[in-house]
């Protein structure tokens, strides 16, 4: 199998234990849980995640590239799939087409002469070695990773921020080893107008090229610096050097002149290293990257590892991810190692994306952080960042200041960014609802974290009331919607975007604008609020009680198409979109889809008001037929665990006072959608949002954005802690009577005081100066309720729970 070497600094024999160990406030269980992270998680199958070497949010993740076709973040676990590069840059669970693997590197352990060398980017692909059980050698851990090839090569690959560092090991039989440097090839192998330059003193190949998104219209332009040195021996430079243009190799030429397009770079042979005990030779090669100009690559590279020590570098990258991971702890006391795998693993995928490309923003010159990959909010907005809350609110402030600063320079919030060019809009601006979770949970810590209360407010403004040129690309129709609180479905004269998905995206602005009051409220803009908050009851205007769902004529009332006269003159199918449509139809982003909705039915879109699902129950005829809908839902297969707008559906029982549904609901999500073999996840990881909304699963906690409240289950462990480092503080969640069936909650205490509720926490429980207890009481009884007083129920909007 596929391994991640992991070296287990607990004492694992606990885990076999039955008896959970008492927990403490702050307590340490896990001293280095990046040793039970396994990269290759949803490798294949769709999941799309980048297994490689990075650092958290780096701007380089170094990777293997095969020639699969679903190789969105470059690497493919299955084994029919050979080996085709080794890349500096990736996104991580992305849908779309293939995007960045930039400036492969490859090697050759021999060819029949220099000019003869196979450099075309399918003539070089090589399998990898097969270990017993069939799956290719390939080895993983945080901020490392390494294959070994079919040609006896072994590649390894670990980063700095900006900066990769290669190792390869050629064979003893390799008398001539050479290394390619790809310029041009990326996943999509879009590369054009070329420029390279190798130096034939030092080998130094230098160069960039314009490439396209994986995602959108733009073209983005980066650049690479590539430098070689031999692992335990010197050299002054190649031997042979020359430049490949597909399959033909001119020997001595340092440049590409005359190349525009199509697959190009450099070749170079490199001396033997002399003779050691093994034989075999181990050159470095150090790849610096930039969107600015190769001259900033090497700068780049030379500052992030002048020593060239591979092993330093990787150890650094290995104790970073530690220091970030360890700040959630779970007790793995009776708890099976595959579960402890599968939440580290999560929260690790997590912090893949955004990636900080700060002092390489090629745009504009500015001062404030620039993070990239926001590959998109519409997926990210509900579950990443609310967990970027819990445990790291220095990373969300830099990513909150980025957003700002693409606002000031760009005019609009971003929506969906890669590789530093704007790309498709899927949903409703949902950068407002992760700026208003950060504000909501971060204001009085604002300014400590350097982020302009003003613009951050001025921004969400714009988003909300003022229309780009281009809707497609950022901010949103927002003409129609200031003037009726409703996305009509007729075209407009002044249009300017795809008039299509108009009933799903009138639910994510009013959810918007619902985050925007939340800010508002908080800022005393009391009119302003009042504004935004009649906005967010827009998700209301398109409710039709007229049509009910085939086969259960009973669940009447869905979200529908409304034109600008205020006629539902346009019904859709509530099975559409979904399993059960008959017609198949289609809800992507493509002008095909007259229909509403995107990427989900109105079955489940209709549940999409998380601000205020009392007044939706109100909608849905009572708690019993809300909790009839939710029922159907899941056993009618409406539930999509594919896609982010199904994500809070199990947990919506708390609503209706019947959180023993949503612990059950929520716990067999879990359990069937997620594993960890390389086909793990239910679909693409979506730059960790599934890997989010799997560790909220397995803490027993749903967050609601840009609220104080996070809705409770149980977990799946005797305890879990989240540290907040900007408080120094620890909140810990104990489950007394945890294990077997006793998994719903009955009493909940902080700090052994009761809480009024056992459906939701309050985010004072996560943000006290001092470190916090929850202790919760386990039953098999999922037949309780919520509590006894008129607030144990989750707020909602309609109820005054947000004043």
């Amino acid at each position: 199998m596929l391994e991640t070497k992991r070296f287990l600094s607990v004492g694992l024999a606990l885990l076999g234990l039955g008896v959970p160990a008492p927990a403490r406030a702050g307590e340490i269980f896990i001293q280095n849980p990046a040793d039970f992270v396994l990269p290759f998680i949803g490798t294949t199958d769709g999941g799309h995640v980048f297994p490689g070497a990075t650092l958290p949010h780096g701007m380089v993740k170094a990777g293997m590239d095969t020639n699969s076709p679903g190789n969105q973040a470059g690497y493919d676990a299955d084994p029919q799939f050979d080996a085709i590069g080794f890349s500096q840059m990736h996104d991580s669970g992305t849908g779309g087409s293939a995007s960045l693997s930039n400036f492969k590197i490859w090697p050759f352990a021999s060819c029949p002469s220099f000019t003869k060398c196979p450099t075309d980017l399918f003539n070089r692909a090589v399998p990898r070695k097969l270990l017993p059980d069939g799956s290719p050698d390939d080895v993983a851990s945080p901020g490392y990773f390494a294959s070994n090839l079919s040609t006896d090569i072994r590649v390894e690959l670990t980063t700095t921020r900006r900066t990769a560092l290669h190792r390869y090991t050629f064979p003893v039989n390799s008398s001539q080893p050479r290394l390619l440097v790809d310029i041009t090839d990326d996943g999509l192998q879009s590369g054009f107008e070329v420029t390279m330059d190798l130096d034939p003193s030092t080998g130094r190949v230098t160069g960039g090229a314009f490439f396209e998104g994986s995602f959108g219209p733009g073209d983005y332009q980066a650049f690479t610096c590539v430098d070689f040195r031999g692992d335990g021996y010197n050299f002054s430079g190649p031997t042979e050097y020359g430049s490949w243009f597909f399959n033909t190799v001119t020997q001595n030429a340092t440049d590409l002149d005359g190349v525009f397009d199509g697959s190009a770079g450099a070749l170079l042979t490199f001396p033997r290293s002399p003779p050691s005990a093994n034989g075999t030779t181990s050159i470095l090669v150090r790849v610096g990257v930039s969107f600015i100009s190769s001259a900033q690559a090497c700068a780049s590279a030379e500052e992030e590892i002048p020593d060239w020590d591979f092993d330093r570098v990787r150890s650094d990258a290995l104790d970073q991810w530690n220091e970030l991971l360890r700040r959630v702890q779970i007790n793995p006391t009776g708890v099976d190692t595959e579960t402890v795998q599968l939440f580290y693993s999560s929260l690790y995928r997590t912090h893949i994306v955004p990636a900080d490309y700060t002092g390489d923003n090629p745009k504009w010159n500015s001062t404030e952080p620039y993070y990239d990959s926001y590959y998109c909010n519409w997926d990210t907005f509900r579950t990443l960042y609310p967990l970027y809350s819990l445990h790291d609110p220095s990373r969300f402030a830099l990513i909150t200041r980025a957003m700002i600063d693409i606002w000031r320079f760009e005019g609009w919030l971003p929506e969906c960014r890669g590789a530093t060019v704007q790309q498709w809009v899927q949903g409703g601006s949902n950068a407002d609802p992760i700026l208003g979770e950060f504000f909501v949970k971060y204001h009085d810590q604002a300014a400590s974290l350097n982020v302009s209360v003003s613009d951050l407010y001025n921004a969400l403004v714009t988003d909300s009331e003022s229309e780009p040129d281009d809707w497609d690309l950022q901010g949103r129709q927002a003409n129609v919607w200031v003037q009726f609180d409703y996305v009509p479905d007729e075209l407009f004269i002044d249009f300017q975007g795809t008039p299509t998905r108009q009933a799903s995206r009138t639910l994510e602005y009013a959810f918007g604008d619902f985050a925007i009051s939340q800010v508002a409220k908080i800022l005393n803009k009391t009119d302003d609020a009042a504004e935004f908050v009649k906005r967010a009851n827009g998700s209301f205007n398109l409710w039709n009680p007229a049509v009910s769902l085939p086969g259960f004529p009973s669940v009447t009332g869905f979200i529908q198409l409304k034109n600008s006269e205020g006629v539902f003159d346009q019904p859709t199918d509530p099975r559409h979109c979904s399993v059960n449509d008959p017609t198949h139809s289609t809800c992507f982003l493509d002008a095909s889809n007259h229909d509403g909705f995107y990427e989900s039915s109105p079955t489940v879109y209709s549940q999409f008001v998380p601000h205020d699902v009392a007044q939706l129950i109100i909608f849905q005829g009572g708690q019993e037929a809300f909790i009839e809908r939710l029922n159907i839902i899941f056993n009618q297969s409406y539930f999509d665990v594919t896609d982010e707008p199904s994500q809070q559906i199990p947990f919506m029982y708390h609503y209706a006072n019947r959180p023993g549904l949503s612990t059950k609901q929520s716990r067999q999500v879990l359990t069937e959608s997620y594993n960890t073999s390389v086909n793990g996840l239910p679909g693409n990881d979506d730059s960790g949002a599934m890997g989010s909304f799997a560790v909220f699963l397995l803490a027993g906690l749903y967050p609601v954005p840009a609220t104080r409240q996070y809705l409770l289950s149980s977990p799946f462990f005797p305890s879990i802690s989240f540290f907040n480092p900007l408080f120094n503080s620890t909140t810990t969640i104990i489950a007394n009577n945890w294990g077997g069936s006793s998994v719903y909650v009955s009493n909940v205490t902080v700090n052994g005081s009761p809480w009024p509720s056992t459906c939701f926490l309050d985010w004072s429980h996560f943000s006290a100066s001092t470190d916090t207890t929850i202790e919760l009481t386990l039953t098999d009884d999922d037949s309780l309720g919520c509590g006894d007083t008129s607030d144990a129920l989750p707020p909602s909007l309609s109820t005054g729970g947000f004043d």
